[in-house]
């Protein structure tokens, strides 16, 4: 198998996908374990989460990586997760997610606004929830966004959701 090459570019935000090995769905369930790896990861190496979305077998982020490596920021995520997910669970070994991510780099507002827009509508796309403000697991719910989206965002598709995100 070839060795993945990333592509190195100026702009320091990306639109990242990642799956869980065989699509189980164990993400919502352990969110918290997701959601402390990040903030771990935070802790460790400066970037900034700026949108995202936990479903039962994927999850999108928009993060700012400035001059960080995002895809050892993405790996060390990964493991942490795995590794308190197997403790949790009983698990001594087992692959937890599918060996790569999907990347794209934001280019300019119309990408990033696009980009915002399939994160915080894709509850609604899988049919997990009716509007996405009903999902929890969203930063839809987060300050930033209390002005971005009117409450009745979501209830029809947005325009601009064609395309390839990682899924």
């Amino acid at each position: 198998m070839s060795k993945l090459l990333r592509h190195k570019h100026p702009s320091s935000l990306f639109f990242i996908t990642s799956v869980t090995y065989d699509r189980k769905p164990i993400l919502v369930e352990h969110s918290d374990l997701l959601l402390s790896s990040i903030e771990r990861m935070k802790g460790a190496v400066h970037f900034t989460a700026h949108a995202w979305v936990i479903l039962p077998d994927h999850f999108h982020l928009i993060l700012d990586v400035g001059a960080e490596d995002f895809s050892m920021i993405m790996q060390r995520i990964k493991l942490s997760f795995a590794a308190d997910y197997r403790k949790r669970c009983g698990l001594k070994e087992g692959r937890v997610w599918q060996a790569r991510f999907w990347d794209h780099i934001i280019r300019d507002q119309v990408d990033i606004n696009r980009h915002l827009d399939y994160i915080h509508y894709n509850p609604v796309k899988h049919g997990l929830a009716n509007v996405p403000r009903a999902w929890k697991l969203s930063s839809i719910h987060e300050s930033q966004f209390a002005s971005t989206y009117a409450l009745d965002w979501g209830t029809r598709e947005p325009d601009g959701l064609s395309g390839d995100f990682g899924e």
